[in-house]
């Protein structure tokens, strides 16, 4: 019988292989905006994130996340907050390419990004938002209102699962073949 010394490397090796496979790997991350998305792209994604379930509330005129009145601004938190109510899934900090992850907290003034799920307030069901008005977000859309137009659903152009079965299919299997490893290191 081998030594359970090297079964507990293995399966120490397994751990922080499946924590580095998930994503997560137990460090904060926030999903913001990517600086190259257009004007048209982050309304249409900031409607969906806000409609989907993410805690839009800071952004009204009279919330902590109001200022900068901007479309970059409001659509990091909302994504931030649709990511982390997901618990950072794969795939839900894409946004069309519109966002990307970040390590650095975004967070400014009184305006608190969450970095987890138990902080990103709001209810986890699609909310009805109120359009802001007073915006001075320069584009040819500015009649737009900054919430509501997309509804979640299989038509919606985010597939919040778009990368989930390969990760998930790359977690299965690392999980089956190290399985295996150790199978045949006991016998």
């Amino acid at each position: 019988m081998a030594s359970s010394k090297p079964v507990s490397v293995i399966l120490l090796t397994i751990t922080m292989t499946m924590m580095n496979v998930n994503g997560q790997g137990g460090s904060a991350s926030w999903c913001v905006v990517r600086s190259d998305a257009s004007f048209n792209a982050l309304q249409t994604a900031l409607d969906y994130a806000c409609g989907a379930g993410a805690d839009c509330l800071p952004l009204q005129p009279d919330g902590l996340c109001f200022l900068p009145n901007t479309i970059q601004a409001h659509a990091s938190y909302a994504f931030n907050s649709y990511y982390q109510k997901r618990a950072r899934a794969p795939g839900s900090c894409d946004f069309s390419g519109t966002s990307t992850i970040a390590q650095t907290d975004p967070s400014y003034g009184s305006c608190v990004y969450p970095s987890s799920t138990s902080g990103a307030g709001g209810p986890n069901t699609p909310t009805t938002s109120v359009p802001m008005s007073n915006t001075n977000m320069s584009s040819p859309a500015t009649s737009s209102p900054i919430f509501g137009g997309l509804s979640p659903g299989l038509s919606s152009p985010f597939n919040d699962n778009s990368r989930a079965p390969s990760k998930e299919l790359a977690k299965w299997f690392l999980l089956f073949f190290s399985s295996l490893l150790i199978l045949s290191i006991i016998s």
